[in-house]
């Protein structure tokens, strides 16, 4: 938790009004973001991201399970955030429990859009092997190391570099079984499937402070906002999921305004994060 003093928040705010940032950005400019890939070797895919002094890794690894009785025809997602109490104090005991959940609950929605999956960035179809036998669940797992403000936007892009890097094992499958069997499967250890991610969002949380929103908000920032909204839009630019936080409520020509700037946005951060990931991937290649 950042304290500022009253001549602190108002410097905070006045750069925010006057489109001059204390660290000399624009409002809708992000920090620079560093993307590295496979820094988990056990994982099927893993990616560190960091922008500016914000610092996250996701990992994803993939299991074999069986499909719910209500989607029979889905594999499952499940992701799991954990904030170390070594990126900012506050998140030992129940406040980092507490921000972990808010987190893996926000890029849940933003991932998978709503109960229906309308709007799904993860097509989940793609994860189903046999359909109400055999599927891959897959599990995200993204840890926070250093925290200085904008959390979801870069665990969002953590996920997305890893589900990247993620490459899922073919599995072949034995022939038809009675209804109440579970069939043989038979997963390679030579051959992969690289995980499609065309259609997963990059995340935008555009933060109010003052009367003006901003993009990749600072801790120092944070903490004069008066309400944040969070947007995922993928490449097509349709909205996967939104998300709120923050007490102060927002009109609808406000929210429809954000998704417009957030649309916009995307644009450049899709575009720098497609580079970072690349780069990223040959450097991997390489070494």
């Amino acid at each position: 938790m950042v304290g500022l003093s009253l001549g602190e928040q108002h410097f905070v705010k006045g750069g925010i009004a006057q489109d001059l940032r204390t660290d000399g950005r624009k409002r809708l400019t992000y920090r620079p973001i560093y993307v590295e890939t496979g820094v988990i070797p056990q994982a099927n895919g893993s990616a560190r991201v960091k922008i500016g002094g914000t610092d996250v890794i996701a990992s994803v690894k993939a299991e074999i399970g069986r499909p719910s009785s209500l989607q029979p025809d889905k594999g499952k997602v499940a992701v799991f955030i954990d904030c170390s109490p070594t990126a900012e104090p506050t998140f030992g005991g129940r406040g980092g429990e507490e921000l972990s959940s808010e987190l893996a609950l926000a890029l849940h929605r933003c991932l998978l859009g709503g109960k229906s999956g309308a709007g799904a960035g993860i097509n989940l179809s793609s994860l189903l092997i046999k359909e109400g036998k055999v599927c891959w669940d897959l599990y995200i797992d993204g840890l926070v190391i250093s925290s200085d403000g904008n959390l979801l936007d870069a665990l969002g892009a953590a996920i997305k570099a890893a589900l990247t890097n993620t490459a899922i094992p073919k599995v072949n499958v034995s022939a038809e079984v009675a209804d109440d069997e579970q069939p043989e499967i038979d997963i390679s250890d030579e051959e992969y499937l690289q995980f499609d991610t065309s259609s997963v969002p990059v995340i935008v949380t555009l933060t109010k402070v003052g009367t003006h929103y901003i993009v990749d908000a600072t801790a120092e920032e944070e903490s004069q906002m008066s309400s944040a909204v969070s947007i995922s839009v993928n490449r097509a630019g349709h909205i996967c999921g939104l998300t709120k936080r923050g007490g102060s409520g927002l009109d609808p020509s406000v929210i429809l305004d954000m998704i417009s700037v957030a649309k916009h946005v995307t644009e450049n951060l899709m575009s720098k994060l497609d580079s970072e990931i690349s780069a990223a991937e040959a450097s991997e290649d390489e070494s």
